[in-house]
């Protein structure tokens, strides 16, 4: 069974276990009745979806949308990630865009929760933006936006802080190689300092919806990135867009993105690496074309078999 929702397509998503052991899985979700699907990223807003198994899931009510007072967040609500904070609390971090900005300026913000159901933001103001002596400021050049989005939250293995990876692009070299590991850290999860990439340029424009983990012990970066934003000069001709891991030596780098491999799936996007009922390390995400139509379901957790 899938994640299919008959009256919304559903695209990026990112999970949390409860303390009973239940899975939790937060996505993207926009609704079917707009009919063209590229429209679903400007009309998104965050749903909740429970399973016991990764496959059979039982829907929540919806998170977060964007704003309805004008605000940093009164555009969009996209991608983030869910952690747990030392008081309990639970802390979703997500990205937003504005009318006022025409969705052109991402940043990242927060949202809290006691119960993983009831959602409420953390103030009135983005929390982390782009820092121009690192990131891409938008000029409407180099890019169709200012990418400093999906952020992944995750502690620091030493107990030092946390640490925010972030889709980000770096402020020089050609547009498609300008992919990079965006990076801040905070004390306490409420302030964040933002730091310089954890990678240099590479083959990639963009690198989307990362996720750090171990596979077997070795540190690795989980992103992806659609074919219109592959280097073309430094992919196979006819190589597709999709998932790619890379493998590293620790969580901050710096990771060698020009060695990243695909996954071996014709249509897996914007999947996170979960450990299955099994025990078995497998990726969770949406399924994005397939004989050119835009699918929007969650799939069925996919083996790691690389190309």
């Amino acid at each position: 069974m899938t994640l299919r929702l008959d009256d919304k397509w559903v695209w990026d998503s990112w999970p949390i276990d409860d303390p009973q052991g239940r899975h939790h899985l937060f996505y993207l979700q926009a609704n079917r009745s707009l009919g063209d699907p590229h429209l679903r990223h400007m009309n998104p807003s965050i749903g909740h979806a429970v399973s016991d198994d990764f496959r059979t899931w039982e829907i929540l009510p919806d998170a977060i949308a964007p704003r309805e007072a004008p605000g940093w967040d009164d555009k969009t609500t996209w991608t983030g990630s869910v952690v747990q904070g030392p008081s309990g609390r639970y802390h979703l971090f997500y990205t937003g865009s504005c009318t006022g900005e025409d969705a052109k300026i991402q940043r990242i913000g927060r949202a809290d929760s006691d119960d993983l159901i009831n959602w409420e933001r953390f103030g009135d103001n983005a929390l982390v933006e782009a820092d121009p002596r690192w990131y891409e400021k938008w000029d409407g050049t180099n890019w169709h936006d200012e990418a400093f989005r999906d952020p992944w939250v995750l502690p620091d293995p030493d107990g030092n802080g946390w640490h925010m990876l972030i889709t980000a692009r770096c402020n020089e070299g050609d547009a498609f190689s300008r992919g990079v590991v965006g990076h801040a850290w905070s004390p306490d999860l409420d302030t964040w300092e933002v730091r310089p990439p954890l990678s240099g340029p590479g083959k990639f424009g963009q690198l989307e919806v990362l996720q750090y983990v171990e596979l077997d012990g070795v540190p690795h970066l989980v992103f992806c990135c659609g074919v219109s934003e592959l280097h073309p000069e430094m992919h196979p001709d006819g190589q597709p867009g999709g998932m790619w891991l890379v493998a590293g030596t620790s969580l901050l780098g710096p990771w060698d993105l020009n060695r990243a491999r695909r996954v071996d799936h014709e249509s897996l996007y914007a999947a996170r690496i979960i450990t299955d009922i099994d025990g078995q390390q497998r990726l969770l995400g949406f399924s994005d074309i397939v004989h050119g139509e835009f699918v929007g379901e969650i799939l069925d957790p996919v083996d790691i078999i690389l190309e």
